[in-house]
């Protein structure tokens, strides 16, 4: 994993662009869990899309397919720029999605009662990392990322209880509760609910970064003594 560019000079970003967007999952990592599915991949590519264009002065003007295209460690600008002169962008947004994942054993409690049954704990990490890519000169404007973390509760068996399975955000917000549609797919709610909270974070980041590099393109030059 990481973010293209990583490492590399950037470049002061210009006041407003206009650019494409690829969102790349990434499962390489020994304790990575399953990808989200592509319906939920696109979901959150849309809804990023809006909240840019919305939040920054980044209009994405398509969402492009990753096509096989894989994150690089440390990045790789010129890959991204190649990509995106094929799709005849002149930048680029890339975001590469992915978590972790681990499940224990617990007790859950039934409703308010102190009645109890054995059950499971699954936590969910997930990491979106952005990187905005100018594609005629293949390098990285500003660099964010996104972190997400959320908890799935479930009893052994389904259909003990109605409370389960839930899922939660963490760390601080364990009034906030979502409870799947089926109990088979209660990990993959969990997944899309982690990475929708990474997805909040990462807007707050990337706009704090492509204002602080703004900023520093405007502040004066020290004279030379």
């Amino acid at each position: 994993m990481g973010a293209p560019g990583k490492g590399a000079p950037e470049m002061t970003p210009p006041p407003a662009i206009q650019a494409g967007m690829v969102v790349i999952p990434d499962a390489s990592a020994p304790d990575a869990s399953p990808t989200l599915p592509d319906e939920a991949l696109q979901r959150m590519a849309e809804s990023l899309s809006q909240e840019m264009s919305q939040s920054l002065p980044i209009r994405i003007t398509k969402i492009i397919s990753p096509e096989g295209l894989r994150p690089i460690v440390g990045g790789d600008p010129d890959q991204f720029a190649e990509f995106g002169r094929k799709h005849g962008v002149d930048y680029l947004v890339v975001v590469v999605a992915s978590s972790t994942e681990q499940e224990y054993p617990m007790m859950v409690f039934l409703g308010w009662t102190a009645h109890s049954q054995p059950g499971l704990r699954r936590d969910n990490w997930s990491l979106l990392e952005a990187a905005v890519v100018d594609v005629k000169a293949a390098q990285s404007l500003t660099r964010a990322e996104g972190r997400g973390w959320a908890t799935l509760d479930r009893p052994m068996a389904p259909g003990i209880n109605q409370w389960y399975p839930v899922v939660w955000l963490r760390p601080m917000e364990p009034s906030r509760r979502y409870w799947p549609p089926t109990y088979e797919g209660a990990p993959n709610t969990l997944r899309v609910i982690a990475m929708e909270d990474a997805s909040k974070r990462l807007i707050l980041n990337l706009r704090k970064a492509w204002s602080e590099k703004g900023q520093a393109a405007l502040a004066p030059v020290p004279a030379r003594g």
